[in-house]
């Protein structure tokens, strides 16, 4: 569980900002309380509602080798993605995960499954993949990925803002104790996608014009 979560996995997460950087740029992000607000609604409204699902019940579709449910929920997660940034991270990081799984577990069932899926599978696919391989059950992997983009994000609030580390313990403390509900409602979420929801339009213009904007560290 600490091995996924961790930010020197090989996946590239802490080369994005998903937005946070664009709302630094337009003034809607400016101190610490500015980016606790931001990331408190994107945990609550896309993570929780939205990402979170998917992975659970593509954690559930791999142990069960459920192709048919597993290419519905990339189908959907793609087709979600509101600006091209935020769908080639998806892709980026999925494929990314991918193979470091082939490097780590070479021959393990799970990679023939994958490959037998027709395309490398985007983030939330690729995250449940690799607890499945490494033996997470649904909850513990949850955790896992949501901590992962939180540790990440608050390290793109330092240094966009740019904060201090200080401020950053006190964002991941705040931000920690949201994540069991956010993990309670996914696993509530998980066979019912019919509810699930990926709509934040302050998110996707800000991606959008992430992608366009003069001076950026976050890749786009």
């Amino acid at each position: 569980m600490m091995w996924l979560s961790s930010p020197a996995l090989p996946v590239g997460g802490f080369s994005y900002s998903e937005g946070l950087e664009a709302a630094v740029d337009a003034g809607v992000v400016l101190d610490e309380a500015g980016a606790l607000r931001w990331l408190r609604g994107q945990l609550q409204l896309v993570l929780a509602r939205a990402e979170l699902p998917a992975a659970a019940r593509s954690h559930a579709a791999w142990l069960c080798d459920d192709l048919p449910r597993l290419r519905e929920v990339q189908a959907w997660v793609l087709s979600t993605r509101e600006s091209a940034e935020l769908r080639l991270q998806s892709q980026q990081m999925g494929r990314s995960m991918l193979d470091w799984l082939a490097r780590l577990l070479p021959g393990h069932a799970l990679l023939e499954r994958a490959a037998r899926l027709g395309t490398p599978p985007c983030w939330p696919l690729g995250f449940a993949l690799g607890a499945c391989a490494l033996g997470l059950d649904a909850p513990r992997m949850l955790h896992a990925l949501g901590f992962a983009w939180l540790d990440n994000q608050v390290q793109a609030a330092l240094r966009g803002v740019p904060l201090g580390q200080s401020s950053g313990q006190r964002l991941l403390h705040a931000l920690s104790q949201d994540l069991p509900a956010a993990v309670a409602r996914a696993l509530e979420l998980r066979d019912r996608p019919e509810l699930w929801q990926s709509f934040s339009p302050m998110l996707a213009v800000l991606s959008a014009r992430h992608e366009t904007q003069y001076s950026r560290l976050f890749r786009s």
